[in-house]
């Protein structure tokens, strides 16, 4: 075939399994990230000059800075904690809308542009699934029942393992419960406050929670303290007398953790979001000034060293009875 035919042609893309930069790159929303990263340097870099400038630029040029930086975090946080990719998502693209009107113009609307997209693809992001490997049997072994493919020798090495497992194991039964360990309700209480103002910073991660009902997935929020006022808590059993805690402000001290299936409230008063532990979780970390108000959620435990209350109430949790029908009126 003559050269010039096969220039036309693709060329085949190389045969093996993906470097380790493609296999991190795939795990993660790789290009959100980097639309973020580019779009806080671009609105950074716009207001920087010598500091005489900076200040005659005044609230725009110090704001352009915070957003610029801001977005930047948010890039690295899709690159290095992509759980948190629906969180950092939304908070990026109000960050980028927000650029518009105070700083220049979001970075003459490339900055503005390349955030909104950034944070769009960052919350829309979904984990690849790992593709299964088939794996080809090597000359000269034999495959295992049911198309495995591994060699006997593999067999050999995890065999010991399994039989040592299996001579360690404890006998079937019920599984003793660790020393302290405590297992939360069926159904998680139903918690309100009317603002929920944590002490310090506040360290989230998700985990499992033991429950009567087996594990369940949890948020997992570390505080040093925290206040609720106006706290209210109604058991959601059902299997037994429902009951309802009252307190006009309670305090709880000591190394707080709250496990949270679910969490619905406005941050600072104005942004009001649903927090789960599988859909939108709570960002990793949240500074110190950060606040929730008309917060409702759903507590399958809480721990704390103190707990103070003020106006404590405790009763059964039952609907409010109807107001008796007016009376009629008597004959004189």
């Amino acid at each position: 075939m003559p050269r010039q035919a096969l220039r036309g042609l693709p060329r085949p893309r190389p045969s093996g399994p993906p470097s380790a930069w493609r296999r991190w790159r795939r795990t993660r929303p790789f290009w959100a990230g980097a639309l973020l990263v580019l779009a806080g340097a671009e609105i950074a870099a716009m207001p920087l000059a010598p500091l005489s400038v900076l200040l005659g630029l005044g609230l725009g040029g110090v704001a352009a800075l915070g957003i610029g930086v801001a977005l930047v975090a948010a890039g690295l946080f899709l690159w290095f904690l992509p759980h948190t990719h629906h969180y950092v998502g939304v908070h990026a693209v109000i960050l980028s809308v927000l650029s518009f009107a105070v700083t220049n113009l979001g970075g003459f609307f490339a900055g503005m542009l390349l955030g909104i997209a950034g944070g769009a693809m960052g919350f829309a992001w979904t984990p690849r699934q790992p593709e299964p490997v088939a794996s080809r049997p090597e000359p000269g072994s034999a495959e295992l029942p049911g198309g495995t493919g591994q060699p006997p020798k593999a067999l050999a090495v995890a065999l010991p393992l399994v039989l040592l497992a299996a001579m360690g194991a404890p006998a079937p039964g019920p599984r003793p419960q660790a020393p302290g360990a405590v297992t939360a309700a069926r159904t998680p209480p139903t918690v309100t406050t009317t603002r929920f103002a944590p002490s310090g910073f506040t360290l989230a991660r998700v985990a499992h929670v033991p429950t009567a009902g087996g594990p369940r997935r949890a948020m997992v929020l570390s505080m040093r303290a925290a206040s609720l006022a106006d706290y209210r808590l109604r058991t959601r059993d059902g299997g037994g007398a429902e009951l309802s805690l009252t307190a006009d402000e309670l305090r709880l001290g000591g190394q707080v953790t709250l496990y949270l299936t679910r969490l619905t409230g406005c941050v600072q008063g104005v942004l009001c979001l649903t927090f789960t532990p599988d859909r939108l979780p709570v960002p990793p970390v949240a500074p110190p000034f950060v606040f929730m108000t008309d917060v409702t959620a759903e507590q399958a435990l809480v721990t704390s060293g103190t707990i103070a209350a003020d106006g404590l109430g405790l009763g059964p949790s039952r609907p409010s009875a109807p107001p008796p029908p007016p009376s009629a009126p008597r004959a004189p």
